[in-house]
């Protein structure tokens, strides 16, 4: 288990261990430095893995234009960056043992730009499109690839970004329809808000795509227009 917060990992790992018997290795890192993804790497090297959950990445919003540029950088580094190096390290350790499974964590606004988290929305394409060829490419390896797309999750993640969420998924709703997935789908859409918009959106032209979550997002960062003005 892998976060910057090495207490939380800690309880957690205490919980998991009394709880169900499960084994534990918890290792504290910041994923948005290339030295601490090579230690991560490192530090797994003696473990049989069969499972990567490459959960990590934050977000921002607002206005580009008044972004500060290396929150932006950092989120690509995280969110992108990051993420390529233990994907690609842990699909050859998959291919070489014969078997292993990958999810990543994909958005809600992945599938086209979105104004008012421009660089955020891309990022999360990045990763979209990633999943969705690598789980082409890693069949034959016995590698199932699953790339999840919900809405908002009370995780955190708001308040980082700075987004007023409304009708939030919990992290555990997420779980269950994740690991159902696995192995028998390469996306899973969690929580009924994802479902909805990308079934209803499958049809409307991309510029029109962009339009609406402009009014989406709208919503979520209007707090921060009002308490500048």
């Amino acid at each position: 288990m892998i976060a910057r917060r090495k207490s939380l990992l800690e309880e957690l790992a205490t919980n998991l261990e009394s709880r169900f018997g499960i084994e534990t290795r918890v290792v504290a890192a910041d994923l948005s430095n290339n030295v601490e993804v090579n230690g991560v790497i490192s530090e797994s090297k003696d473990l049989a893995i069969g499972l990567l959950v490459d959960a990590a990445g934050f977000g921002t919003s607002g206005l580009f234009l008044k972004s500060k540029i290396e929150d932006e950088l950092n989120m690509v580094q995280l969110n992108c960056s990051s993420l390529l190096t233990i994907t690609h390290y842990f699909s050859k350790y998959f291919a070489s043992r014969g078997n292993g499974g990958i999810i990543l964590m994909s958005s809600l606004v992945a599938f086209q730009g979105v104004p008012y988290a421009a660089n955020y929305a891309t990022t999360k394409a990045y990763v979209q499109s990633l999943a969705e060829a690598l789980a082409i490419e890693l069949q034959p390896f016995s590698i199932d690839v699953l790339v999840v797309a919900p809405g908002p999750v009370e995780s955190g993640f708001g308040e980082r970004a700075n987004m007023k969420m409304s009708k939030a998924l919990k992290p555990s709703n997420l779980r269950i329809p994740i690991l159902k997935a696995l192995g028998r789908k390469s996306l899973v859409l969690p929580g009924f808000l994802s479902k909805f918009l990308i079934d209803s959106l499958k049809t409307v032209p991309r510029w029109a795509k962009v339009r609406i979550l402009k009014i989406v997002m709208d919503g979520m960062t209007k707090h921060q227009r009002i308490k500048k003005s």
